[in-house]
């Protein structure tokens, strides 16, 4: 994503094509929606991300979370800024089984060269939060 480019759903959607590694880009992440410093992502259930009895891997959930985070600093700059994360600390709620995750990132502060942010990963359909998560980036 460029800085010409304006901030919208669709343009968000892309630079998961454009800024992400293919393997991240294999999760299928969908933008749900956006506000200022705030991105909402799909992470579709499936088999391949899932463990013995159904419940999505932690893995797939963290990896969904950095890149939420990504775009809500996206999001909040309305362009994108390259950044690394620094730290990624996750508390896991209950496990998601048979439902589709959202995850919402959100920049909680944002300075000159650090962001700070949260992020809740809930079940798509009972709402229930399965797992938080806090997150710091620097700006590079």
């Amino acid at each position: 994503m460029t800085t010409a480019q304006p901030l919208t759903r669709d343009a968000l959607q892309h630079s998961l094509t454009d800024l992400f590694a293919p393997w991240v880009q294999d999760l299928n992440l969908q933008v749900v929606s956006w506000a200022p410093g705030e991105v909402t992502l799909r992470l579709p259930q499936s088999d391949r991300l899932s463990r013995i009895g159904g419940m999505m891997c932690g893995q797939a959930m963290m990896a969904a979370a950095d890149t939420a985070m990504v775009l809500a600093v996206i999001a909040h700059f309305g362009a994108f800024r390259p950044c690394s994360t620094v730290q990624q600390s996750s508390s896991f709620l209950k496990p998601l089984s048979g439902q589709d995750a959202l995850i919402t990132a959100t920049v909680l502060r944002a300075g000159k060269s650090m962001v700070f942010g949260e992020i809740d990963v809930r079940g798509a359909d009972d709402g229930k939060s399965v797992c938080r998560a806090s997150t710091t980036y620097a700006l590079q």
